[in-house]
């Protein structure tokens, strides 16, 4: 596996993986046919989109097992195959999304039953075709019943056996964070995280920053909508087996002010020769402790769109720009810009 890359790389936590800014995300590359699809996905353009970002120099891919029920692992399988061993990236799944095979189109279970999470691993590890995951995240806080403390012993077990190289969680908030903490330490958490969904900034962020836990943000292009290529009009004409059409940010009144605010970020990527997308995603990795961003492409082209914001740095000027644009727009909640100074955050948050 190489992990050598032009791009700048930064340590996840405490484990041995250096990462790029930005990793490939393969939610949407899991097609449709189950309950939060992003509507048709051609295979080739998928594989072809994983090859180029791979070449570029971006060493990590996100996946899951419940993308396209167990399709994108399979699809990042056969790009993975076409690569020599030494120019694999790291690769990324998660556990604890459940489905049926008779119905997929129901709402996956969120599940953390050890057993179940033992033999999701393994029809991970064989869809992906490797002997080992590099890290192996909680999709969400288990819905069954399972208590975190159950559910996060079987991923420090499947650590303690070499199943996976590190562990993390995805969608958790910090008193679930803490919990598994307590128990054992936490690799890297995966929240939402984008100029839109600002949340995570005020409290999970920095408290990872405290704990050296990795943090790997996801939708910082807020599923599309901060990439300057979004509109009213494709909003409207979003299929109905896309997420999406079903989602409030992409409707009135959210919708007009996301695109206001994806409006606003243009004279910045002006500004840096680069794209709203990636201006978008390089605001995530202004903040304290975010390690990298996890950016969705379903072609070659999109991935040419996004590679910028694997070097991109804004600078106080850039991330003042976009907390005022946010306040003149109104989108979104949470903190407007990353806090210039650590010593400024709460004081409970590094307990």
């Amino acid at each position: 596996m190489s992990t050598q890359t032009s791009f700048p790389t930064r340590p996840l936590g405490r484990t041995d993986m250096a990462i790029t800014r930005i990793g490939l995300g393969a939610w949407a590359i899991g097609g449709n046919g189950w309950a939060v699809g992003w509507g048709p996905q051609d295979d080739a353009d998928s594989i072809a989109a994983i090859r180029l970002a791979v070449d570029r120099g971006i060493n990590w891919i996100d996946t899951a097992a419940v993308y396209g029920l167990g399709h994108s692992e399979e699809i990042v399988r056969r790009a993975l195959a076409q690569m020599a061993p030494g120019d694999r990236p790291y690769v990324f799944t998660k556990c604890g999304l459940t489905w049926s095979a008779n119905n997929p189109m129901a709402t996956p279970r969120r599940t953390g039953a050890p057993a179940s999470i033992r033999r999701e691993i393994e029809d991970s590890l064989r869809r992906l075709g490797v002997e080992r995951i590099d890290l192996y995240q909680m999709h969400w806080p288990a819905g069954d019943g399972t208590p975190i403390d159950t559910y996060w012993q079987e991923l420090l077990d499947l650590k303690q056996a070499g199943k996976v190289r590190a562990i993390g969680l995805s969608n958790h908030n910090l008193a679930q964070l803490q919990d598994a903490q307590a128990l054992g330490h936490v690799d890297s958490l995966q929240p939402p995280f984008s100029a839109i969904q600002r949340g995570a900034g005020a409290d999970l962020i920095p408290w990872c920053a405290a704990h050296d836990i990795g943090v790997i943000v996801y939708s910082p292009m807020q599923s599309g909508l901060l990439t300057g290529g979004f509109s009213a009009e494709r909003a409207r004409a979003l299929p109905a087996d896309d997420w999406r059409s079903r989602h409030a940010e992409f409707m009135a009144p959210n919708l007009a002010r996301n695109l206001a605010l994806a409006d606003a970020l243009k004279p910045i990527a002006e500004r840096h020769g680069t794209t709203v997308a990636a201006v978008a995603a390089a605001w995530t990795l202004a903040w304290p402790g975010v390690t990298g961003a996890i950016v969705g492409a379903r072609s070659a082209a999109q991935v040419n769109g996004l590679l910028g914001a694997a070097a991109l740095e804004l600078d106080s000027d850039d991330l003042d720009e976009v907390a005022v644009a946010i306040e003149l727009t109104g989108a979104g909640a949470g903190p407007l810009r990353p806090p210039e100074d650590s010593a400024k955050l709460p004081a409970n948050l590094f307990a």
